[in-house]
């Protein structure tokens, strides 16, 4: 594998050219901006400031993609994803559902094994396979409203966030679909929206930490 293969893989690039992209690569401030924002509003609980560092590593490994288009700048854009997803799914488990810290971490990496078998299901729809793993998310974020319906503003927000995701999943897998007709694409929007919608994700945790008493974890 050369790290320095060059990828196409949206409609706004045309060539490999650094600004090929401009969009897809400004829209990740929507990223930098949630991250900054929540980072003053989470004052007090150390682990929504740990997401909001990860907020801030998605906006420059997605800006890092959508610049060089290269293999080494993809797994940039997509690790930070990754850990943002799990750091948050063990927050939820230790602090929100709540339970001891092993037994989070154990609820946590069952995410693997969860997207492993979901994500060939999930193939068999023509649409979907687009974006075939990260509409897991989504789907065990409306799996964890039911588990914490006795906390509805929990469930509410995680609700409201998996709608947001989506909003935002449906408009990434539109960008080659709708290509001739918007030529600018349509992932730009993906970003704006996944900014709104993490770092509501981090409110939600961080106003129930606060609203508990639970700060200092």
């Amino acid at each position: 594998m050369n790290w320095f293969d060059q990828i196409d893989g949206y409609c706004e690039r045309t060539d490999f050219t650094y600004w090929s992209e401009p969009l897809n690569a400004l829209t990740n401030l929507a990223f930098i901006l949630a991250a900054l924002l929540l980072w003053r509003r989470s004052a007090g609980v150390p682990m929504a400031r740990v997401l909001c560092g990860i907020l801030f590593a998605i906006g420059v490994g997605s800006f890092l993609f959508h610049t060089h288009a290269t293999i080494w700048a993809s797994l940039a854009d997509v690790l930070p994803i990754g850990i943002f997803i799990l750091v948050y799914l063990f927050v939820v488990n230790r602090d929100m559902v709540p339970m001891g810290h092993w037994y989070a971490v154990f609820a946590t990496a069952l995410f693997i094994p969860y997207a492993a078998v979901l994500v060939p299901i999930l193939n068999q729809f023509p649409f979907i396979r687009i974006s075939n793993f990260y509409w897991s998310v989504p789907i065990l974020l409306c799996v964890y409203a039911l588990i914490l319906r006795r906390k509805p503003g929990i469930a509410r927000g995680f609700l409201l966030g998996a709608g947001m995701l989506c909003l935002s999943i449906t408009i990434r897998s539109l960008d080659e679909i709708l290509c001739d007709m918007i030529p600018i694409g349509t992932h730009f929007m993906w970003h704006v929206l996944n900014g709104v919608m993490l770092g509501w994700m981090i409110h939600v945790y961080t106003r129930h930490m606060l609203a508990t008493g639970s700060t200092g974890r």
